[in-house]
């Protein structure tokens, strides 16, 4: 199964994708990856870097690349692996701020998903619920973030928005975007009240 996990700063999106994982390699023996897209820096980057880490599994894999993280999923992701990509947010800043156009960087990304035999985990940042930013290249980072999730939300089995450390599914592998949840709802609601009349 394919997953996106967005929220916002310290929503709880990635304890959320790291207790599945650990479920996940409990339930299957498999082996989990994480792919970490983040420079090494100092600072508060360090300490944010620092503390995913100390909230990881030991045994747990990790893989940096802050580039070129198609190429990475393609080699890595097996059928008796999980991987977890953290984060999609650093990876779209990495690529805006590289030579190769990010048009490019995202098409890859995109055209890989369907090369990949084993679960993967996105976990990314929601950060166009804010105040717009005045900087050009802040404003194109806000734009290209909602679309990657949209393109992204499209070809993954579930997607899961964390909210105060608590889980609101938006898709999961039994809904279809041809039937949304407030269709979904409103069929269930209907057949409860068809069989009530019923048995009335």
């Amino acid at each position: 199964m394919k997953q996106l996990v967005i929220g916002g700063a310290r929503s709880g999106k990635s304890r959320l994708a790291q207790e599945y994982a650990v479920t996940w390699q409990a339930q299957t023996q498999g082996d989990v990856i994480v792919i970490a897209t983040a420079e090494v820096s100092e600072g508060a980057m360090a300490k944010r870097i620092a503390h995913h880490k100390s909230h990881r599994p030991k045994g747990w894999r990790v893989i940096e690349t802050c580039l070129d993280l198609p190429q990475a999923l393609i080699e890595h992701s097996k059928c008796n692996n999980l991987i977890l990509v953290d984060c999609l947010t650093l990876w779209l800043s990495n690529c805006l701020l590289s030579e190769v156009s990010w048009q490019q960087h995202k098409q890859a990304l995109l055209a890989a998903m369907t090369q990949l035999p084993g679960e993967v985990i996105f976990i990314s940042n929601e950060v166009g619920q804010g105040i717009v930013p005045l900087g050009e290249l802040s404003r194109e980072f806000v734009d290209e973030s909602g679309w990657l999730h949209q393109a992204l939300a499209k070809q993954v089995d579930k997607v899961t928005m964390a909210v105060a450390g608590l889980p609101l599914v938006l898709k999961s592998p039994a809904q279809t975007l041809l039937e949304p949840i407030c269709e979904q709802t409103s069929s269930v609601n209907t057949h409860a009240a068809i069989n009530q009349s019923m048995e009335a």
